[in-house]
């Protein structure tokens, strides 16, 4: 036979041979790959449920617009050069004026009474000249705050209008780590967009969002615009409010966070009824109790919350309180950390007796305190000040913080939030800094921020020590 026909058959013979191969395989990746009947039905029934709930809530979630007018400082580029500064000096008339531009933002809301009552985020009507509430059904309404609480970081607004499908409010306290929650808003505009997940975590604080903080944590996807969305058990029960998400990029990472509704319901009906948050107050500065200090006091191991001080006249001085009292208990529940005793003590409302439970030189006592209202000038924000540092909004500059932040732990100040459009410290300021002297005195958290600032006089100028991107400066602040 011919070379040539040989090599011709033994090519064929090969060709068939992989045909074949190709047909067992399929057939066996065919029988492995087969999904039972029972695996479908279960997978059916989820999807069906999961369908349901999400369009239980969709039509109780709302998107908010908002506009609002900011002022924009102009440049000008011959400030910076030495030859004319020379001739010129610093001299304001050279300084162009702040021109004002008009910004929109987009956020989430949780219709909550059907006749009109809207739960969101603060920062998202903060300042706001304009909202604009458009509902599931496309229907557009104008919002009016009923009020604001920037140390939770919520708002009620309210639209008019009646026959308002709503949300039923479900006991955060009663979550578990591990269970489904639905997150729903609007991110990036997209209206009544629905993401899947569990939670992560509860009782998460210290993250530097809010003053009083007990976040729930979820993997359930949150971007911008989801903020003041809401996150749902499989009841459809509203259990947290949407606020914000740990991201290097701006995006989604895998960690939101969200404010319990047992909070959101006592920070809404409190705005509803008196237009503020009555909170308690005990009266007391406290500190985690660590491993150095827990020897120090005697304790058996680190728990509880260490009392750093009594305030004079408060409702723990007159119930026997004294400083290096370990508090262990509030009213039957344990306290394990300064945050849990603060957010008790804020949401009981003042003339409630309760009762402490106290390690006192390693002696277990019990007490019994009448909790008071926290006092109008304890409950202040920076913005309040009436000097060339109204309208600055700092935090304490949290372990957290700093490790987002890339800050070096020897450094101690107050870290900056949120600047107000038109505040004196606009131009020479900016979120991230961490103030470390206010006339050249150190500060060292909020408490120590706000006794320097109240005493600044309104046409005072004011020298600041900045720690900004990895140096130290000195800004000075003009008063206007």
């Amino acid at each position: 036979m011919p070379l040539k026909k040989i090599k011709s058959s033994i090519i064929l013979f090969a060709v068939a041979l992989l045909c074949s191969l190709n047909l067992l395989l399929s057939g066996a990746h065919a029988q492995a790959s087969r999904i039972s009947e029972e695996s479908v039905d279960v997978l059916t029934k989820t999807g069906q449920a999961l369908a349901e709930l999400a369009e239980a809530v969709k039509p109780a979630i709302v998107n908010i617009s908002t506009t609002r007018t900011e002022k924009i400082s102009r440049f000008n580029p011959f400030l910076n050069d030495p030859f004319f500064r020379r001739f010129f000096g610093d001299n304001p008339r050279f300084r162009e004026a702040p021109r004002k531009r008009r910004s929109v933002s987009l956020g989430s809301g949780v219709i909550l009474s059907s006749d009109g009552y809207i739960l969101t985020n603060n920062h998202v009507v903060k300042n706001a000249d304009k909202i604009k509430v458009i509902l599931s059904d496309k229907r557009e309404f104008t919002g009016k705050i009923i009020g604001s609480d920037p140390k939770t970081d919520l708002s009620v607004i309210k639209i008019d209008a009646t026959g308002l499908p709503t949300l039923k409010m479900g006991n955060s306290d009663e979550l578990k780590v591990g269970e489904i929650v639905l997150a729903v808003g609007n991110p990036f505009g997209l209206n009544q967009t629905v993401t899947m997940g569990i939670v992560s975590a509860v009782g998460r604080a210290n993250v530097g969002i809010a003053d009083y903080e007990d976040f729930i944590q979820t993997d359930a996807a949150i971007n911008p615009g989801n903020s003041g969305g809401a996150l749902v058990n499989v009841k459809g029960e509203l259990v947290g409010i949407n606020t914000a998400i740990f991201s290097t990029t701006g995006g989604y990472q895998g960690i939101g966070f969200a404010i319990p509704s047992n909070m959101a319901k006592i920070v809404m009906d409190s705005l509803i009824e008196k237009g503020k948050v009555i909170r308690g107050w005990l009266g007391v500065s406290i500190q985690a109790v660590t491993p150095e200090l827990a020897q120090q006091f005697h304790l058996e191991k680190d728990y509880g919350t260490l009392v750093a001080d009594v305030v004079e006249n408060s409702p723990a001085e007159k119930a026997g309180l004294m400083r290096g009292d370990v508090i262990i208990e509030f009213n039957g529940k344990q306290v394990n950390e300064p945050y849990i005793l603060r957010n008790m003590v804020a949401a009981t409302p003042p003339g409630t007796e309760v009762f402490l439970k106290v390690i006192r030189e390693g002696e277990i006592e019990e007490l019994k305190v009448t909790i008071g209202e926290l006092p109008s000038d304890i409950q202040k924000t920076p913005a309040a000040f009436r000097n060339a540092l109204k309208g600055t909004s700092v935090q304490e500059l949290t372990p957290e913080i700093k490790r987002r932040l890339n800050i070096p732990d020897k450094i101690r100040g107050v870290v900056v939030t949120d600047i107000e459009a038109g505040s004196p410290a606009e131009t020479a300021l900016m979120p991230g800094d961490v103030i470390l002297e206010i006339n050249r005195r150190a500060i060292s958290n909020v408490e120590e921020y706000e006794a320097i600032v109240s005493k600044i006089k309104p046409k005072e100028d004011i020298l600041l020590l900045v720690y900004r991107k990895g140096s130290t400066i000195f800004i000075t602040i003009g008063a206007e």
